[in-house]
Order: structure tokens, then C-alpha cells, then sequence
């Protein structure tokens, strides 16, 4: 070995740092860190943890005996706006949690077929194609005023409302 270290111009010190850092790397990938015993076949793995990709609307199969039909009306406008949702709860709204703002009252009316947007005048009329399809929603309701460019849609349902969330997708003003 002290030829081989001679010729090469590596000192002893060093040949013995790479030697003792090759047993420690060796035993850290075989011993510490074993690899095959992570892998698994791919016809082991369970069908059900594989989730589905789901490219069409869930919202409109939950909500749809909840909304009025179509009119089958032309879009004025398409715009793109951020789109929540909330539900008759003091901490939501005012003292009076079932009246909108222009004073319809929506836990009466039952249809969740209201909407609360600051930037269309009240009983302007959307639709929401991406998550309900031909359904339409009125504007009877106004959000706080630091949202200036979003729609917030009534839902009677808290547990609906939260899982809803937030979306930003496509909305059609209606022609009168």
C-alpha cells in the first residue's frame, strides 16, 4: 500500500479519511437507510387510496335541487371574480341574518339563489357555469366593503357553505 501511496502522491493520513468516509457512507446507505425495504410493487397498492381526479362540477350534483332553472338568457359580460360562500349566521352577517341587504328575506325563499356582490347593482342576474351550470343567481345581498370585486353565494347550509371555499372562476352577467 505505501507504494501505491507514493506513486499516486496521496499521504497516508488522507488514503485513511477516504477509507473510514466510504465505511460510513456504506454502512448508512445498507444499515441505517435500507431502500428496498421502502419500495413496494405497484400491484400492491390499495385501489381505494387512490383518489379519482374529478374534472366535472361536484357543486351542481349537491346543490341542484336548491337553485331556480335556466332562462336560457344571453351573457352581457364574462369576467373572472374570486367566488365564497355564506350562510344565515349573526357572525356572518348583521343582527338580522335572513334579510339581504335590498330586504329579501332568504331563509323564507329557502333557494339558494342569492348572491352578494358589491360591484353589480341588486337584482342583477349570474351565472356560475364552471361549478352550476345554467342555474342563475340574483344579487340581493352586499359583502363587506373590502371586498369590491368578489361574489359571496348564499347557501342554507353552514357545513355547505365551509366546504364550498374559495374559487375563482368564470361569471356571466345576464341581460335583463
Amino acid at each position: 500500500m505505501k507504494t501505491l501511496l507514493k506513486e499516486k502522491n496521496i499521504s497516508l493520513k488522507l488514503a485513511k479519511k477516504i477509507i473510514f468516509s466510504l465505511i460510513i457512507i456504506i454502512v448508512f446507505d445498507f444499515f441505517l437507510f435500507p431502500a428496498p425495504v421502502l419500495a413496494i410493487e405497484i400491484n400492491s397498492i390499495d385501489e381505494e387510496m387512490i383518489e379519482p381526479v374529478v374534472e366535472e362540477p361536484v357543486i351542481v350534483k349537491e346543490f341542484i335541487n336548491n337553485l331556480p332553472l335556466n332562462e336560457n338568457r344571453k351573457a352581457l359580460k364574462i369576467t373572472y371574480r374570486t367566488v365564497t360562500a355564506y350562510n344565515s349566521e349573526k357572525n356572518q352577517c348583521d343582527d338580522s341574518p335572513c334579510v339581504t341587504a335590498n330586504g329579501f328575506n332568504v331563509c323564507e325563499h329557502g333557494i339558494e339563489d342569492t348572491i352578494a356582490a358589491n360591484w353589480l347593482k341588486f337584482g342583477t342576474q349570474v351565472r356560475i357555469p364552471d361549478l352550476f351550470g345554467d342555474r342563475v343567481f340574483t344579487v340581493r345581498d352586499r359583502m363587506n366593503e373590502r371586498y369590491d370585486d368578489r361574489v359571496d353565494i348564499w347557501m342554507a347550509d353552514k357545513t355547505d357553505a365551509k366546504k364550498f371555499g374559495v374559487k375563482h372562476v368564470k361569471i356571466e352577467i345576464l341581460e335583463p
